[in-house]
């Protein structure tokens, strides 16, 4: 009777055991990123849902991006957990000697090419240690990085619709538990859109952040309809946010420097990465530091600050010029083509500037089981996300910039992962 009893209990244990198992197998993350998105847009524009889920969840005074606060940078910083020095995405435009090829948002066949991007992304964590992952949109997902790409993903088409991104995001949550991802992205572009074309001051930006926020209803009223949203933790953030360009504001910066003693350099409005020739540098680094106006700054390598953590990778040029924000670096052709075209507005926005800037700062909102309505905490580097979704999702993390025990300070206080979902 006693080795029968002890029996029963052993067996009632295990199969409690294996009853709260999958409590850890329905814990899901959905990481929704608004490109553009400033933090100060939170107290400007209409946006009921997103304040709904604001106030139902997390909220941090900021997320500080990562220098330079552009999106392929920030985005896969958000991924990996590291600074892009040391996730080798160190702009939107990257040369490499080694392959001695260049990267850009517009090369297909080198956004898709997994030597650019180095670290761990979290799907690729997650597939790794067995958990389904699915990407709407998120860069470096449609690339095999260490091999692997997640179950599902998206190649990047600007032309479909939030509507139709959040449908698609929501069909995946209908498929068969054995394929339907735990790890999950979505994608919103027409924010960022709006804040280049017109400014964050504008109607176009308003009308896009409408926009946005009619599809987070749909996705909220869809996960409601599933009985997913109070299972569902939603990470939703921005890459960096969005600061008004006057079009006078305009630095003509082939004009402060011959050209010719650079092997090669990346133009874009808010950072310029000059590769010298042999033995050039120092002479077109005193060129620049004598005519660049106070609107702008060169900096040698070994100058730039330490808190961008931008020095120890051999992708970021020998020579930076980095303008105030506010501020955009041309060429004189490319300056009067734009001066030229028909319809520009009078003033834009633009991004990628010091991080510590209060224009470039991007949000944070976490909605769901692990976290506590109603919080807010203090701002913190963008950096620190991976390590969240990496407990949340119960897998091991990949080694990261971040501090593992800041994730204690955004969770449930008193539970665990695990626990708040039971």
């Amino acid at each position: 009777m006693v080795r029968y009893v002890a029996w029963v209990l052993c067996f009632f244990l295990v199969s409690l055991n294996s009853a709260a198992s999958p409590t850890q197998q329905e814990q899901s993350v959905l990481l929704i990123s608004v490109d553009g998105f400033a933090q100060n847009y939170l107290h400007r524009y209409k946006a009921p849902t997103l304040h709904q889920l604001a106030k139902r969840g997390v909220t941090a005074a900021a997320m500080q991006p990562a220098f330079p606060t552009k999106t392929f940078p920030n985005h896969y910083s958000i991924a990996t957990g590291l600074y892009p020095a040391h996730h080798g995405i160190v702009e939107n435009n990257i040369y490499d000697a080694e392959f001695d090829a260049v990267f850009r948002m517009s090369k297909a066949e080198e956004v898709r090419n997994g030597r650019w991007w180095l670290g761990e992304p979290v799907w690729v964590t997650a597939e790794k240690q067995g958990v389904k992952t699915g990407t709407y949109f998120f860069p470096g997902s449609e690339a095999a990085i260490k091999g692997i790409r997640p179950a599902l993903w998206k190649a990047y088409d600007g032309s479909i619709s939030n509507t139709d991104r959040v449908q698609s995001v929501l069909a995946w949550l209908d498929l068969p538990q054995a394929t339907r991802p735990r790890f999950l992205t979505l994608y919103f572009s027409s924010v960022d859109d709006a804040g280049h074309a017109y400014g964050p001051d504008s109607e176009q930006v308003a009308a896009a952040i409408a926009d946005v926020d009619q599809a987070l209803a749909l996705l909220v009223a869809g996960l409601k309809q599933r009985d997913l949203l109070h299972r569902m933790n939603l990470i939703l953030v921005s890459d960096h946010g969005m600061v008004k360009v006057p079009q006078h504001q305009v630095i003509e910066l082939d004009q402060l420097f011959d050209e010719k003693r650079a092997a090669l350099v990346l133009w874009t409005p808010e950072i310029v990465s000059i590769f010298p020739k042999a033995g050039e540098l120092e002479s077109i680094y005193q060129q620049l530091k004598t005519s660049l106006p106070a609107a702008a700054r060169v900096y040698k390598k070994a100058e730039l600050p330490e808190r961008w953590h931008y020095q120890h990778s051999k992708r970021i040029a020998p020579l930076l010029v980095v303008p105030e924000p506010g501020w955009r670096l041309m060429q004189k052709h490319k300056h009067q083509q734009w001066l030229a075209q028909p319809g520009r507005s009078e003033v834009t926005g633009s991004h990628g500037y010091d991080n510590n800037s209060p224009e470039m700062q991007a949000i944070f909102i976490g909605h769901g089981p692990v976290f506590q309505p109603g919080r807010q905490i203090p701002a913190f580097a963008n950096i620190e996300l991976y390590n969240l979704m990496c407990r949340i999702l119960g897998i091991e993390a990949a080694a990261n910039d971040g501090d593992p025990a800041w994730v204690d300070t955004v969770l449930r206080p008193g539970t665990t992962a695990v626990q708040a979902a039971d």
